[in-house]
């Protein structure tokens, strides 16, 4: 009966630990490559992030926009009644 065990205990060492070992390498190069990425990502993303500060500032720039065509349509009424 010890016998046996120490059989099993040699085959769960010689071939189940390498098969999980193997398996555990192969699972952990996609792991690895992921985060690589991940952290690229999150690199990039905060480099964007600070472009959007200027969002807040679009309804002013909008009305500026606004009011410098009403201003050229004044600019150019005026310049027709000197011309």
């Amino acid at each position: 009966m010890v016998a046996l065990l120490w059989i099993g205990n040699v085959l769960l060492l010689l071939v189940v630990v390498p098969v999980v070992v193997a398996l555990f390498q192969r699972v952990m190069v996609p792991v690895r490559e992921i985060e690589r990425t991940a952290v690229g990502l999150r690199a990039r993303s905060a480099s964007l992030v600070s472009l959007l500060d200027a969002v807040d500032d679009l309804p002013t720039t909008q009305r500026l926009v606004g009011d410098t065509g009403t201003r050229i349509d004044r600019y150019g009424a005026a310049l027709g009644k000197i011309l």
